[in-house]
């Protein structure tokens, strides 16, 4: 089957991302795009975790007002939040379709002490990605994490399996739709 998917994104890391994700569920189903810019409802740099899953929670509900005749609609969510004196970065996935709403959380890191600072005097991650390494837009690119680990991970990659794991509850409706006819294992 061909099936519309609202990115509630622009940037295409996000975009591929979900795009990979649902093509690695659903291997055999088409997928097209329509990525859509629309608020997040958050700080355009959210420092905590709940702030970072509402972002996303935050960016399918209003891509689905604005295109309710779509299969699914996928937000995207880069967060830090602050453990112990250290950033960590990570991000929330909201998955929705007509039935159901699935949610992950990506891996984590910590960023170096320098990123770390300009975060914390209010620079976006990306802006202080760029300013520590010297490069120009990371955040449509490899992100911090690409740029840490000289892309052996980069923020597609990272983002692509949150939006595999916010998918579970799709791939197994059974579960997760009518628990009471689940199977006993």
């Amino acid at each position: 089957m061909n099936y519309k998917v609202v990115v509630a994104s622009k940037n295409p890391v996000k975009v591929n991302a979900a795009l990979d994700g649902l093509k690695r569920m659903f291997p055999e189903d088409e997928f097209d795009a329509a990525p859509v810019n629309v608020p997040s409802g958050v700080a355009d740099q959210p420092m905590t975790e709940q702030e970072t899953l509402q972002g996303a929670l935050n960016r399918v509900n209003s891509a689905y007002e604005q295109y309710p005749d779509a299969d699914y609609w996928i937000g995207i969510e880069g967060g830090i939040e602050n453990f112990n004196g250290e950033l960590a970065a990570f991000a929330w996935v909201v998955v929705q379709d007509k039935e159901q709403l699935g949610k992950a959380r990506s891996g984590t890191f910590f960023l170096p002490k320098a990123v770390q600072e300009l975060v914390e005097q209010g620079l976006e991650l990306g802006e202080a990605d760029d300013k520590v390494f010297g490069h120009t837009n990371s955040k449509q690119k490899g992100g911090a994490i690409g740029l840490l680990t000289d892309n052996a991970v980069d923020r597609r990659e990272l983002y692509e399996q949150a939006v595999v794991l916010a998918l579970v509850p799709f791939k197994n409706k059974a579960y997760y739709l009518n628990p009471q006819q689940q199977r006993q294992v």
